[in-house]
């Protein structure tokens, strides 16, 4: 979308981002709102295998591509030592973006999740007290704190 106005223009990106945080168990997602200001949590999807989780994160991309906001972008979560370098589960993400990159032609970024899951741990334990509700929350809520920061950086 462009609107124009006397000497300069402006450019408003249009369409919701998906954030997908990819575990053995499970995988969370998040998703921006239509400004791509404010990320939150959506939903925790637990799976079986590798080709279980992408499968059932493209049918989810189909759904939210079908609504009317519609999704512009899927952001997966990158994990990584604090030093920067790869973990072993760096491999198994990387993987899984090559396999969602043949089910979706929507563009896919990575963003670093270093902590996020520490971090989502800590915002969930001031409102819930039960550690088993907590565990089936963080992972979307670790998506959605990245998502934030993909959204603040660009």
């Amino acid at each position: 979308m462009c609107w124009t106005r006397r000497n300069y223009t402006i450019w408003v990106m249009t369409g919701r981002i998906l954030a997908v945080d990819v575990g053995a168990r499970r995988v969370g997602l998040a998703i921006s709102d239509a400004s791509r200001t404010l990320a939150r949590p959506l939903e925790t999807i637990t799976v079986t295998s590798d080709a279980d989780a992408v499968d059932r994160v493209a049918r989810r991309i189909e759904q939210l591509d079908g609504e009317d906001l519609g999704v512009a972008t899927v952001v997966v979560g990158l994990p990584s030592r604090l030093d920067g370098t790869p973990t072993p589960q760096t491999a198994r993400v990387v993987a899984f973006i090559a396999l969602l990159k043949t089910r979706t032609t929507l563009p896919i970024a990575t963003e670093d999740e270093r902590l996020t899951s520490r971090e989502a741990e800590s915002r969930l334990a001031l409102r819930e007290r039960d550690w088993r509700k907590r565990k089936a929350q963080l992972d979307a809520a670790s998506a959605a704190i990245f998502l934030q920061d993909y959204l603040d950086r660009t």
